[in-house]
C-alpha cells in the first residue's frame, strides 16, 4: 500500500511555489504551438502551476444549448491555461522578452525589475 502511495507523488508535476508572473502582466510564451506571441495574463491558477493568458493557447470546445440564458450552442473557441514556466515576462520597452529579479526601493518596498533594461515591472 505504502509504495502505491509513493508512486503517485513521483508521478506528479511539480508546482512552483513562487511565480514570475502576475495578474495583468504581458508575458511571451517560449515553448508550444504559440511560441513568440504575446498577451496579457487573465487568470492566474497557482495550484495547477497555470496561467491563462488572452488570445493564446486556443483551443476549440463543444457547448450546450442553454434556452435560459439564450445560447444556442456549438463549437467555441476559449483560451485554455498554459503551464508558466513557458512564459516569460515581456517588456514593452525594450520589445524583448526579459527575465525578472527582485529589487528593494529606499522606502522598503520589494518591486520586480527586468534584467535587460532594469525598469520596474511593477507599478
Amino acid at each position: 500500500m505504502a509504495q502505491s502511495i509513493a508512486k503517485r507523488k513521483v508521478n506528479q508535476k511539480s508546482v512552483p511555489e513562487r511565480f514570475h508572473i502576475k495578474k495583468g502582466d504581458t508575458v511571451m510564451v517560449i515553448a508550444g504551438k504559440d511560441k513568440g506571441k504575446t498577451g496579457t495574463v487573465k487568470v492566474l491558477l497557482r495550484k495547477q502551476g497555470r496561467a491563462v493568458v488572452e488570445g493564446l493557447n486556443m483551443v476549440k470546445k463543444a457547448t450546450r444549448p442553454n434556452p435560459m440564458i439564450g445560447d444556442r450552442g456549438g463549437i467555441v473557441e476559449v483560451e485554455a491555461p498554459i503551464y508558466v514556466s513557458k512564459l516569460m515576462v515581456y517588456d514593452l520597452k525594450a520589445s524583448k522578452a526579459t527575465r525578472t529579479r527582485m529589487e528593494t526601493l529606499a522606502d522598503g518596498r520589494k518591486v520586480r525589475v527586468g534584467k535587460k533594461t532594469k525598469e520596474q515591472l511593477d507599478a
